[in-house]
């Protein structure tokens, strides 16, 4: 290399070096490419699910044929973006493969749905994390990636139908590898409902578990941070987002929304068979009933930071399900007075079934845009420190984004139901929808460089950058702008002299964490374009007299319109008043402890989140021994 060729490199590396900003490795590393559609290739596989679990009614449409989007498929399966790995964890050798491109197979529409061959038990993982990740593609409007993976090759989520033979289900994220890992065990025994008593329970034929797990870690590719344990809701919410779309996927099943429709005589409120949640896996061990349910059977579920995860986030479960009810008694009344000469008092005894299949119809619908509202408004969210209130503000402004009128009010319920529940944004002024809106920079901002649509390359389709390096380019250009000195208090960044640092506090650079375009479609036929961004910085808390030291995150959600203006700044600023104080007082609380350990006079988090959360059932996580002790080595 020449002298001056050296001179260049150096100085490009210490001009490098001095950039304000990193990129997280997620920018460019993480991003998947799912199967194009070449030629005369079939648009979808067709395969058979359980759409509730084993143990359910064949009657009441048990299992279904559900459309997968078709991608050439090797053994396991494994495809572009899933891979199935099973290994009998008695003998430590591999269960026989389904292989789904077998002519054969193919044929019958995948493996005939039974508890005691492993094919389908492949197949059925398989088949419902692809329809969820088809329900995320579609409701984001760009293909979603995984928080995992790097540079060289595709990433793939792992799942493992038998992981282990424990009543338990979880996703985990080790390293550059993504895991769902599925449990089986023994029934009790003394079981409810149609199960054996001592028999085997799979967990990956749970639909709603499947379900859950699935949207763990496509939520962990959207929102990274949200695995950090950092106040009761970010654990909370994560169990209530993923049994949201577990519930809502029950409606994509007409059979089974029938059959409902004709139990509940039209009241979704009443209808358990749509409402509850992992139905099998709590009549087996011991609960009386299902998991958990989305429907109050008396007064409303409150808000109480106390409560343990999955009871806090059924709060939030129970409060978007009543607004989906409210909104589907509105746009069902008409039918109802119809059917009943005007009156709109059905009379005792079965619906007409022509009534019934027009109100199934309507709730499958209703759902499906429900559903789609919900994923919709992760993109609204901050990128840490996550509270329920955070998402109703979301909520409210990813759903007027797109729909501006809202004739049936859906928003309206939302607030409601949220408000029913005690659950209230922190700095909102006021419950109306107005108030609730996120909104735009403080200050007035120029143009972001090089992010407007016209500068951006996409492959083929604005859901799609044109590769890594691109999207490395939109990250710097972003990255450039929002640290900009004159900016950062704007965006919740925090300069490494800022005077308001405590002492012996410290801040890392800000981390461009994702960039992403998003194309969404609105139920009219409109369609928005936006460009979704997320930054975040990192706060090293001393030790001191209040405590242990600790890590805290701040940063900003920008979401900028296809002309490079920033629309909405989503702020959890690293200095905001008490968020310290708040962050210091849970980590040091019987909810903190399950999470977080003493390590050298600082706190840190636990392995395996949700591990802890779906194992402990509410019961404190016991510490092994040394953990509270100084000097205790990591794991």
């Amino acid at each position: 290399m020449s002298e001056a060729s050296t001179q260049k490199a150096v100085a490009a590396d210490t001009a490098w070096r001095d950039v304000p900003y990193d990129l997280s490795p997620c920018v460019q590393g993480n991003w998947v490419q799912p199967h194009e559609r070449q030629g005369d290739e079939p648009i979808y596989r067709p395969l058979r699910i359980f759409t509730v679990d084993p143990s359910h009614r064949r009657l009441e449409g048990a299992v279904a044929t559900i459309n997968v989007a078709y991608e050439p498929l090797a053994p396991g399966p494994m495809g572009s973006l899933l891979e199935v790995v099973d290994v009998d964890p008695a003998t430590d050798r591999p269960n026989r493969q389904a292989n789904l491109d077998d002519p054969f197979v193919l044929m019958t529409c995948g493996y005939e749905p039974s508890p005691s061959d492993p094919r389908f038990h492949q197949q059925m993982v398989y088949a419902v994390c692809s329809n969820v990740y088809s329900s995320f593609r579609t409701a984001l409007g760009r293909t979603p990636g995984w928080s995992f993976g790097g540079p060289g090759g595709q990433a793939r989520l792992l799942i493992r139908p038998h992981a282990a033979e424990e009543a338990n289900a979880y996703y985990e994220r080790i390293g550059n590898r993504g895991e769902l890992r599925f449990g089986y065990f023994k029934a009790s025994e003394h079981p409810t409902a149609t199960n054996l008593p001592g028999g085997i329970v799979f967990t990956c034929l749970s639909h709603d578990i499947v379900v859950h797990e699935m949207t763990h870690a496509l939520l962990d590719g959207l929102r990274a941070h949200f695995m950090v344990p950092t106040n009761p809701d970010v654990i909370a919410f994560h169990e209530a987002f993923a049994d949201i779309v577990a519930v809502f996927h029950h409606f994509s099943y007409p059979e089974v929304v029938r059959a409902a429709i004709q139990q509940c005589r039209g009241a979704l409120n009443q209808s358990a068979l749509l409402g509850d949640i992992a139905r099998q896996f709590g009549h087996t061990i011991g609960a009386g009933g299902p998991l958990r349910s989305a429907i109050d059977t008396g007064a409303p579920r409150r808000y109480r930071a106390t409560l343990e995860p999955h009871e806090l986030g059924s709060v939030l479960v129970s409060a978007v399900f009543e607004a989906f009810t409210a909104v589907f008694d509105r746009k069902t009344q008409a039918l109802v007075r119809l059917a009943t000469g005007g009156t709109g008092v059905l009379p005792k005894g079965e619906l007409p079934h022509d009534l019934q299949q027009l109100l199934a119809a309507r709730a499958s619908k209703l759902a499906s845009q429900f559903l789609a509202i919900c994923i919709r408004a992760t993109d609204y969210c901050p990128p840490t420190g996550m509270m329920f209130g955070d998402y109703l503000r979301a909520l409210i402004t990813a759903d007027h984004d797109l729909v501006p009128d809202d004739p049936w009010d859906y928003r309206g319920a939302l607030i409601d139901a949220f408000w029913r529940r005690g659950i209230y944004p922190r700095n909102a002024g006021h419950l109306s929808q107005d108030a609730l809106l996120w909104r735009g920079p403080r200050m007035l901002l120029d143009k972001v460089p090089d992010l407007d649509f016209a500068t951006l390359r996409f492959r083929g389709d604005p859901g799609q950058p044109a590769d890594g390096d691109e999207l490395a380019r939109q990250a710097r250009a972003l990255g450039d702008f929002v640290t900009h000195p004159s900016r950062l208090q704007e965006f919740g960044l925090v300069a490494v002299d800022d005077e308001r640092l405590a002492p012996g506090d410290s801040v890392d650079k800000p981390v461009v964490q994702s960039i992403r375009s998003a194309r969404r479609a609105g139920p009219s036929g409109q369609v928005v374009f936006d460009l979704v961004a997320e930054v975040t910085q990192t706060m090293h808390v001393a030790q001191s007299t209040d405590g242990p030291g600790f890590v805290h995150h701040g940063g900003c959600t920008v979401i900028l319109s296809p002309h490079g203006e920033v629309r909405l700044v989503v702020l959890k600023s690293l200095l905001a008043e008490g968020r310290v104080d708040r962050r210091r007082e849970f980590l040091l609380s019987d909810q903190g402890q399950r999470h977080w350990r003493l390590l050298r006079g600082k706190l840190v988090p636990r392995e395996g989140m949700f591990r802890l959360t779906h194992a402990c059932g509410g019961r404190l996580y016991e510490p092994r021994e040394g953990e509270h002790e100084e000097g205790a080595t990591d794991n």
